[in-house]
This record gives C-alpha cells, sequence and structure tokens, in this order.
C-alpha cells in the first residue's frame, strides 16, 4: 500500500476531495506500481495517460460512493 494515498472521503478530509486531490492520488498510485518517481521521455505519454485514466476513473468512484452513517456534524 502507498502510505502517501490519502483517504478522500469525510471524515478523513472535512470536505470533499478536490480534483487536485484526486490527481495527486492517481499520481501516487501510478508512482508506485510503475516504480519511477518521474518517467524518461520516452515513457511521458503513456504515464500521463495513466494518471489522467484513473484520476477519472477516481473521480467516478468518489461521486458514486454512499457513505451511509457518515451524516455531516455541526456543532
Amino acid at each position: 500500500m502507498c502510505r502517501s494515498i490519502k483517504t478522500l472521503r469525510p471524515p478523513a478530509i472535512p470536505e470533499e476531495a478536490t480534483e487536485e486531490d484526486i490527481r495527486a492520488a492517481a499520481l501516487q498510485f501510478v508512482r508506485k506500481v510503475s516504480g519511477f518517481r518521474a518517467p524518461a521521455a520516452h515513457n511521458q505519454e503513456v504515464f500521463d495517460r495513466a494518471v489522467d485514466e484513473i484520476a477519472a476513473a477516481t473521480a467516478r468512484l468518489m461521486d458514486g460512493l454512499e457513505v451511509r452513517g457518515a451524516a455531516v456534524r455541526t456543532p
């Protein structure tokens, strides 16, 4: 498990995940599974495409999740 990928839903974060949060998690995932922190020039396109696809899939996942019992509390 890549420990630097954070949970992107409340209560782990107080608000909905931003596009930037989702992209950062996707980038960390691609870095972890590829073994490259930054790809060589000849791999840049496929690396970037993977980040885009994973970010899109993550956004769809976050939009579709129903978290039961996670009502927002007001003080």
